[in-house]
C-alpha cells in the first residue's frame, strides 16, 4: 500500500444545511434550572465544507478527519483531538453566509425581556465551576482583571470567587445587575459593535459560556480580545451543545461538537496573536447529561 503525506487533522462534517436538519442546538430554548428536559444524541453529519478546507489545505486532495460527534471512542473524545496538529488554510475559510442565522432580526429587542435561567443543566454548570476553580486565578490576587463577555445573571465561576475587578458584557442590563460575581457591567451587541471599550493589555483572563456560537463577527471580537488581553492573558470560551438556534449563526446548527470545537480554534487562529488554541471535553455523563467543551488561548508574549 502506498504510503501518503500527512494531512491535515480537519473535521469532516461540517455541512450547510437547512435549518430543519440542525443538530444539537436543535430548536430549543433554554430552561429553568431544575426542570426536566429530554437528552439530546448528536448524529454526526456527512462533510462538504470542511472537507473543502482539508483540501484547500492539502493542495486538493481530501484528508482524514474526525467524526463530527462528540461521543468518545475507547475514552478518546474527539473534541479534543480535533485541534491537534492542524494544518490551518491560508484564510479564513468561511463564507458570509456561514454567520447568517435563521433570524435575523434585532439581537437587542430579542435579548430585552430578561431571562434567570440557565442555558446548561446542573451537571455542566458543576464541571464547568470545576474547571474555573482549576485555571482562574486564585480569588482575591492583587492586579487581576476578569472580563465575562457575553455574561448574563451568572458566571458560573466557584462560590465566593472575588477580584478587584470583575467585568461583564451582556444583552440584559437586569440580568448583569444581578450578577453578584461582578464588579461593573457594560451593555453592548457585539453583533453591532465589536469594539471593546476597554484599553489595551487591560485583562488577565476573558471568559465566555455558551455564547460564541451567536457571534456573527467572530474574527472582528476575537481581534479585540487580543487587543484587550495582557501579554500570556488567557481566554476561555465554552460551549454544549444548546443555544437559541434561531440566533446561532448557521455553520454552527448545521454541524456537531467536534466541528463547533475546530471553527472557535479557527476564531483564534485567524485572529492572530494567540498561541495555539486547544479544546477540552469535561462532558460530566456522555449520553445522559450536557456535554461541555472548552476551547481556550493565550495571548502569544511577543
Amino acid at each position: 500500500m502506498a504510503t501518503l503525506a500527512p494531512r491535515p487533522r480537519l473535521p469532516l462534517a461540517l455541512r450547510r444545511l437547512h435549518a430543519s436538519a440542525a443538530a444539537p442546538c436543535a430548536r430549543r430554548a433554554p430552561v429553568p434550572q431544575q426542570a426536566a428536559r429530554p437528552r439530546r444524541v448528536f448524529l454526526g453529519l456527512g462533510a462538504t465544507v470542511i472537507d473543502q478546507v482539508a483540501r484547500m489545505a492539502s493542495g486538493g486532495t481530501s484528508s482524514r478527519s474526525f467524526v463530527a460527534g462528540a461521543r468518545p471512542r475507547q475514552g478518546v473524545s474527539p473534541v479534543e483531538q480535533i485541534l491537534k496538529n492542524v494544518e490551518w488554510p491560508d484564510e479564513f475559510p468561511f463564507k458570509p453566509e456561514d454567520f447568517s442565522r435563521f433570524d435575523e432580526s434585532s439581537d437587542s429587542q430579542f435579548y430585552s425581556v430578561p431571562r434567570f435561567v440557565t442555558h446548561i443543566d446542573d451537571e455542566a454548570i458543576r464541571v464547568l465551576t470545576e474547571y474555573y476553580s482549576e485555571v482562574l486565578p486564585p480569588s482575591n490576587t492583587p492586579g487581576v482583571t476578569i472580563l465575562d463577555m457575553c455574561s448574563s445573571w451568572v458566571s458560573h465561576y466557584p462560590p465566593g470567587y472575588k477580584q478587584e475587578k470583575i467585568v461583564g458584557m451582556g444583552m440584559n442590563e437586569d440580568e448583569l445587575k444581578r450578577n453578584s460575581v461582578l464588579t461593573e457591567y457594560v451593555v453592548q451587541d457585539l453583533n453591532v459593535n465589536p469594539k471593546l471599550p476597554f484599553e489595551d493589555n487591560s485583562f488577565d483572563v476573558i471568559t465566555n459560556v455558551v455564547s460564541v456560537d451567536y457571534l456573527t463577527k467572530p474574527i472582528d471580537v476575537f481581534k479585540e480580545i487580543r487587543r484587550i488581553l495582557k501579554p500570556a492573558g488567557l481566554a476561555i470560551m465554552s460551549f454544549s451543545n444548546r443555544c437559541f438556534w434561531t440566533k446561532a449563526i448557521s455553520i454552527w446548527t448545521s454541524t456537531g461538537d467536534a466541528d463547533h470545537a475546530w471553527i472557535v480554534g479557527a476564531y483564534f487562529h485567524y485572529a492572530g496573536g494567540f498561541e495555539p488554541p486547544q479544546a477540552v471535553d469535561i462532558s460530566p455523563n456522555p449520553g445522559r447529561t450536557d456535554p461541555m467543551y472548552v476551547v481556550y488561548s493565550r495571548k502569544k508574549t511577543a
